[in-house]
């Protein structure tokens, strides 16, 4: 018999790729991982995973094994949900992994809907950028995540994951006031590509969406300066030091006396946001409500 704790260590160094990082995210030793994975391959009668430089990957009977895996987990994930209903489940604590403006957008507003409406619910808040939160859901740090999509991020096809859309924004571009088409009803982003740029640090989600349109509208930007601070990044181009594609959310309540805010034409820059449990745990008594209320609140967002 298979004990399902191993398949989710069995996971975990799927996911991280080396057993000291999975180890640190599941609060154990590398060397309790590596016992709990040999025996695992002594319940399977099969080697699992294969050294690879550093790290380690699995064999193609590890990858078998971890596609089951991800079943098993979402199963016990809807048995815990069950039996939470089952036992009235209507007070507890609920962890979320989000990103800052996504807090202020949705985050919030829902916590103040949900003191009202499920008083029994308490959520505990983590601030994330968009692509840390995924991992801290995964790693079971978080019980739901406030994510934004990225290239390279979990698709929602991904069999860990149950992923819930929320809203997409635009990204405005921002410029100093004195620049050339600050004057202009909208940009092309064409129409930047000679300009220095400001822009968030790789690995970002939103470097990921202006690297994207600028690429789609024909050039590489050329980023002189890095903040993942929006409201730095307005201060940096208010100073002159270059442009930027910055969340229209993000600029909402910000101080934009030194710079002029337009729209885009051409090659759209737009963040997708949304709500992701690992899979199975959507329906959970607790969880399910703090979903539905990310959704209304998501639904009253300006929609320009």
């Amino acid at each position: 018999m298979i004990d399902p704790r191993r398949l989710r260590i069995l996971r975990a160094v799927a996911d991280h790729r080396t057993v000291t990082a999975a180890a640190a995210a599941l609060y154990l030793t590398p060397s309790a991982v590596s016992q709990q994975l040999a025996a695992l391959e002594q319940e399977t009668g099969h080697v699992l995973l294969t050294r690879s430089g550093r790290g380690v990957r699995l064999t193609a009977a590890g990858e078998i094994l971890l596609g089951h895996a991800h079943e098993v987990l979402a199963q016990l994930e809807r048995a815990e949900a069950e039996l939470a209903a089952y036992a009235g489940g209507s007070a507890g604590e609920v962890t979320v992994a989000a990103f800052a403006t996504g807090i202020a957008e949705v985050l919030a507003p829902a916590i103040a809907r949900l003191a009202l409406e499920q008083p029994g619910i308490r959520l505990r808040v983590r601030d994330a950028e968009g692509d840390q939160s995924l991992p801290l859901l995964l790693d079971g740090e978080a019980d739901l995540a406030l994510a934004v999509e990225y290239r390279g991020g979990p698709g929602a096809d991904d069999a860990r994951l149950s992923v819930l859309p929320l809203y997409a924004e635009p990204f405005d571009a921002v410029l100093p006031s004195g620049h050339p088409l600050a004057d202009l009803p909208a940009v092309s982003l064409a129409d930047l590509s000679d300009s220095d740029w400001v822009g968030q640090y790789p690995g970002n989600p939103c470097h990921d969406v202006t690297l994207l349109a600028c690429e789609l509208a024909g050039f590489q930007p050329r980023f002189m300066h890095s903040s993942d601070d929006f409201r730095a990044v307005a201060a940096l181009v208010g100073a002159g030091a270059g442009v930027a594609l910055v969340p229209r959310s993000a600029l909402r309540g910000m101080d934009l006396k030194e710079v002029q805010v337009r729209p885009v034409t051409g090659p759209s820059a737009t963040r997708r946001v949304f709500a992701a449990t690992r899979r199975g745990g959507e329906t959970h008594p607790l969880i399910a409500p703090v979903l539905a209320a990310l959704v209304r609140e998501s639904e009253r967002l300006p929609t320009h």
